[in-house]
């Protein structure tokens, strides 16, 4: 099968699940504009601060907005996490609190993200990690590749202080979560400890559906503005949106105590952190269609994809399970010759901090790891998975993955 093949049939595969994505891109940009307009957004509102930040109107209409499209109580956007994992960190950290109030925490679905294993510091010891510190961690393994709502019930005690519910998949096969299925942990934690802080990591998930965790009774979520809520153009950043007292206590363990979110400044002004939520429900849909794309050529070419072509989309990642390191390399490759930014770099695998094995990497971003861009990357370990996530325009998705397809193919015997 020549490229041109596979272009042409991965398309027919593809076209006709798209339409599902554009009713949700139209009520999600709906729903960001009613946020502007009750926000009453002003160009003012662009202008940076310097030093303390004291009254920095753009700082706390960007928290106004955020809050009101996520449907939370108060929130936190800033520059100053430098990650998704700084965010979600910074969250548990404060939430968490001195132990007071109960020392344990529990992943619901299974073992989290890699840089959050550090964060955590379970499976090897990491300085200053969360189980260093005397905090509990608890795990919910998987049951056939999905959450264990009765094996959830189980592991919340009286001492259960949080619960992390990882909305996307992460680096694993296992289906990411829906917002009904967000919901139905939600409610199964409640009923055993009503006390129990429910908290989402919502990397990737953003705008892919009309609601959000906390609409379905989640405390407190966070991601990253260069994921989904950043629309490709924010320039570093994360959120923290939830219930008014926990984002509260966030606002004092990134800033300090009694100083919280009333502080911080960003000189370069905040018009990008805004234009980029107003693209995010458009640029969601170009990268759901991009992941529903690559699912269609991985298919053709013979490998196991996951999420399948005409699967429900819940996040923006799709994972091909591929043939061994080499395949990994060849994939990469030839993604990284349609980049925008070092498209003459030839990706090898190599140490990145906060992940236990070799990771290799395409993507040549504007902002530098910016995942809604186009990106693929994976552990080099078995099943040897490449996860290709993002996709600014669906043109620039289309040439990618072709053309890490055209690499694979030119070593095939």
């Amino acid at each position: 099968m020549t490229v041109e093949e596979i272009r042409q049939q991965a398309l027919e595969l593809a076209e006709k699940e798209f339409k599902k994505f554009e009713p949700v891109a139209l009520y999600n940009t709906k729903k960001v504009l009613e946020a502007f307009k009750e926000c009453q957004l002003s160009d003012y509102h662009f202008n940076g601060t310097s030093g303390y930040g004291y009254n920095d109107v753009g700082r706390e209409k960007l928290d106004e907005v955020f809050a009101h499209v996520f449907k939370g109580e108060r929130a936190i956007v800033r520059p100053h996490f430098v990650s998704g994992t700084h965010a979600l960190a910074t969250t548990l950290q404060a939430i968490l609190g001195n132990g007071a109030k109960g020392k344990e925490f529990v992943y619901a679905v299974g073992q989290p993200y890699d840089t959050m294993q550090s964060v955590i510091g379970a499976s090897r010891h990491v300085p200053g990690s969360l189980t260093e510190q005397g905090f509990i961690y608890k795990e919910v393994p998987l049951v056939n590749n999905t959450y264990d709502l009765e094996g959830i019930r189980q592991a919340v005690t009286k001492n259960t202080r949080v619960v992390v519910i990882q909305r996307s998949r992460g680096y694993s096969t296992r289906e990411p979560l829906s917002v009904e299925d967000i919901g139905i942990i939600v409610k199964a934690v409640k009923e055993v400890n009503p006390e129990t802080i429910t908290f989402v990591d919502n990397c990737y998930g953003e705008f892919t559906e009309t609601r959000e965790p906390l609409e379905v009774g989640a405390d407190i979520m966070a991601g990253s503005l260069i994921k989904n809520a950043g629309g490709g153009i924010a320039p570093t950043g994360g959120y923290v949106v939830g219930r008014d007292d926990l984002v509260e206590q966030v606002g004092y363990q990134l800033t300090a105590p009694g100083l919280g979110d009333h502080m911080g400044s960003y000189a370069p002004g905040y018009r990008l952190f805004f234009q980029g939520l107003f693209l995010a429900p458009h640029v969601v849909l170009q990268a759901l269609k991009g992941a529903v794309y690559t699912a269609a050529v991985g298919t053709l070419l013979g490998y196991e994809v996951f999420p399948k072509v005409d699967a429900p989309r819940f996040d923006l990642i799709q994972a091909i399970n591929l043939h061994g390191p080499e395949e990994m390399e060849y994939f990469c490759r030839g993604m990284q010759a349609y980049s925008p930014v070092d498209a003459h770099v030839h990706p090898i695998p190599g140490d990145m901090p906060g992940y236990e094995d070799k990771i290799i990497m395409a993507g040549g971003t504007f902002v530098q790891g910016s995942s809604i861009e186009l990106s693929a990357d994976g552990p080099v370990r078995p099943p040897y998975t490449i996860f290709m996530q993002g996709g600014l325009v669906f043109e620039h998705s289309m040439l990618g993955i072709l053309g890490a397809a055209e690499e694979i193919l030119k070593h095939r015997d």
